[in-house]
């Protein structure tokens, strides 16, 4: 098997976390194509997502490679984007990619979902469900650097987006995620955390409710960017480390809710 642009480390225990747009990578063909520079790309993409998934689970998903080669959180159909309204406006190539330069990203797609698929069946023979933690982060400035911060009601801290679960199902593990990490003592304070104000989850979890309907709970979770500047990419390391520990005081919490649902059944 070819070497894969992205790491997985197994671990015990029936949590997932993944991290897939936190790459910048992109292959070399691929360079002299793009019509945005390595900054505009940055940008979009959601560094430092991959250092969280090692306080939340024992088992990581980390992707290198960017979002503007292959966006896995997409349908295979639209997971390159191709014109400026698939990605946020912006003119992402100079010409349209060939179609080896497409089917060799796709390919990457394609094999992302197989590794995937084992290691969340593994999880299913195991323990009899799982929980993904789907990583992201989203920015919050994009009128400019300058301009005023977007409103904090339609934006919130942190996004958990469950609109592409069945809530019912997992109602117990959201609510047991989302008052653990809003009782976190961040640095002195406590994090906004709403549910579907934002964004309501997107094609992973989808993917994950079509292949596990019985057993697999993804939770879509994304922070604003408050823990960076994400026009010039500087981070605030006290911020994303407090973050991590936030994350990390979710696991007990989900495990003592997912163990219930177990006995349930």
């Amino acid at each position: 098997m070819a070497e894969r642009p992205w790491r997985i480390v197994e671990g015990e225990g029936p949590l997932v976390a993944v991290a897939i747009h936190n790459g910048h990578a992109v292959r070399e063909e691929l360079k002299d194509l793009y019509a945005l520079s390595d900054h505009q790309r940055l940008r979009e993409e959601d560094p430092f997502t991959g250092d969280w998934t090692m306080g939340i689970a024992d088992t990581q998903v980390i992707v290198f490679r960017s979002r503007f080669e292959v966006d896995l959180n997409r349908p295979h159909s639209k997971a390159v984007y191709l014109h400026p309204e698939d990605a946020w406006g912006l003119k992402v190539w100079k010409e349209t990619p060939g179609e080896a330069i497409l089917e060799a990203s796709l390919r990457l797609y394609d094999d992302f979902y197989s590794d995937l698929q084992k290691i969340l069946q593994d999880k299913v023979d195991r323990y009899g469900r799982f929980v993904v933690f789907d990583l992201h982060s989203y920015n919050h400035r994009r009128i400019g650097p300058l301009a005023p911060l977007a409103p904090p009601l339609e934006n919130p801290e942190v996004n958990i987006g469950t609109g592409a679960m069945d809530r019912s199902r997992w109602a117990g593990v959201v609510d047991a995620f989302i008052d653990a990490l809003s009782r976190f003592d961040l640095l002195g304070r406590t994090l906004d955390v709403r549910e579907n104000v934002k964004f309501r989850g997107g094609y992973l979890s989808r993917w994950i409710r079509e292949q596990f309907p019985e057993s697999g709970c993804a939770l879509a979770v994304e922070f604003k960017k408050f823990f960076m500047d994400e026009w010039t990419a500087q981070p605030f390391p006290d911020q994303i480390e407090a973050i991590g520990r936030a994350l990390q005081n979710t696991k007990g919490p989900v495990l003592e809710v997912l163990e219930k649902i177990g006995k349930s059944h």
